[in-house]
């Protein structure tokens, strides 16, 4: 379960954003988003199943998930992966001279095996500045290791003296540990990798091939063509064929000599159909029909089909959904149909996590989401991203999201300037080209 997520500079706080799925302490307006919407972890702290970011566009939204990405990818690869005189891929903010030099900061807090973590880095392009990790094993958060440059300290309980050594300036202490098979960093670099997805709503390629393989694997299928099913999309099933292909076949009648020097090749080639029911012209079902998913179907139906495994997958065993660009290519009722799977206790009982971003102002209603829900990002006047929710303002129980955030009462949307003088063309001349043109 994710808490919050913070990234920026650390010494400089007004360049630090922090994403935050704590619930917050609001009046309740509605008892049903109050009882579907969060979940309990315990006394003191309620979680939200689900957040929407919205924004101009180059306002920072993707910046987060692209952020949270580079922290998943250095912490889990950042020992392995790397070499010793290779840049860290982390890009400082560039519109300061106060920051321009400072390490990119990055701290996660979230849940495992019900225990709370909180773990962060700072680092430049070339080396890891700090890093450290703590834990709440009862009431108070204790530490676990801390690292300033080349000094690292960790506790009786990480049990990873003698490691130290073995880290690079540009590697993570965390990563290094899970190389060495300490189980703290073992079980939150598994966590990172089988719990915590992020996704882009411009790209299938990741999901469709994770879809694929729950299909020929017979991995949550049946859920999965529901799921399919049941957002409108006139398909009944899906057949998905993985064809071998064994290039020794085309060598055939081709001299011995030569073919004993070409080596043996075999590849796959998948065939995804779905399936369309057909009707004579009473209206009577007789057959079916046979669709080549990526010639013959819609570009929206593409994506649903591949989302569908890692919607299934994120909501049956309770994980984390990052997803930039939801709505890019999807209905919005479908984007809402999504966000009620996750904002429901029959469909969400494992209380699975949705963050997303988006700029369908559909979404933006008060029968949907709690205000906590709700996030903006804005750029300010020295373009430094400011990240902030709806619980911040007083709002009416009846008020229209949508409509406040479109006439700007909320912030975080483009400021349009007077685009009439943009092409200076003389409309008399412009009808003159025009008849000219003609003849």
């Amino acid at each position: 379960m994710l808490i919050e997520f913070s990234v920026g500079n650390y010494r400089s706080f007004k360049e630090k954003v922090t994403f935050s799925m704590v619930a917050a302490n609001l009046v309740a307006k509605d008892k049903n988003l109050d009882e579907n919407n969060v979940f309990t972890v315990d006394t003191d702290l309620i979680l939200l199943k689900s957040a929407a970011i919205y924004g101009a566009n180059a306002s920072g939204k993707s910046n987060l998930a692209k952020a949270l990405s580079f922290m998943k990818w250095f912490m889990i690869n950042s020992f392995k992966e790397t070499q010793s005189t290779e840049k860290i891929n982390v890009e400082r903010f560039r519109l300061s001279i106060e920051t321009e030099k400072e390490p990119s900061f990055f701290e996660i807090v979230f849940i495992l095996d019900g225990q709370r973590y909180r773990y962060g880095f700072e680092a430049t392009q070339d080396k890891v500045v700090s890093e450290w990790l703590f834990y709440v094993p009862k009431l108070r958060e204790s530490k676990l290791f801390e690292r300033e440059g080349n000094k690292i300290s960790s506790s009786k309980t990480y049990n990873a003296d003698g490691i130290q050594r073995y880290t690079r300036d540009n590697a993570l202490f965390l990563s290094v540990s899970a190389q060495f098979n300490i189980k703290i960093a073992e079980r939150i670099l598994y966590w990172l990798t089988e719990q915590l997805n992020i996704i882009t709503g411009l790209d299938d390629t990741a999901h469709l091939a994770y879809i694929i393989r729950c299909m020929i694997e017979d991995r949550n299928r049946d859920e999965i063509i529901q799921l399919i099913k049941k957002l409108d999309l006139g398909v009944s099933d899906v057949r998905v064929e993985q064809i071998q292909l064994d290039t020794d076949s085309l060598f055939n009648g081709i001299q011995s000599d030569l073919s004993k020097n070409i080596a043996k090749i075999e590849s796959s080639h998948t065939s995804i159909n779905t399936i369309h029911k057909k009707f004579d012209n009473d209206g009577n079902y007789i057959s079916t029909e046979k669709f080549d998913i990526e010639k013959q179907e819609s570009e929206g139906t593409q994506k649903v089909f591949a989302l569908a495994g890692l919607l299934v997958d994120t909501l049956k065993f309770g994980k984390v959904l990052v997803f930039d660009e939801l709505d890019a290519r999807l209905h919005p009722l479908i984007s809402c149909a999504i966000v009620n799977l996750f904002n429901s206790n029959q469909t969400n009982p494992n209380n699975a996590q949705l963050i997303f971003m988006t700029h369908d102002t559909n979404l933006l209603s008060n029968k949907l989401f709690r205000r906590d829900q709700i996030w903006f990002t804005e750029k300010n006047k020295y373009g430094a991203t400011d990240l902030y929710s709806l619980a911040e303002y007083k709002v009416r129980n009846d008020a229209s999201f949508e409509s406040d955030y479109i006439k700007g009462r909320y912030g975080a949307i483009p400021y349009i300037g007077n685009l009439n003088s943009l092409v200076g063309i003389n409309p008399v001349s412009t009808t003159r080209a025009a008849t000219n043109h003609r003849k």
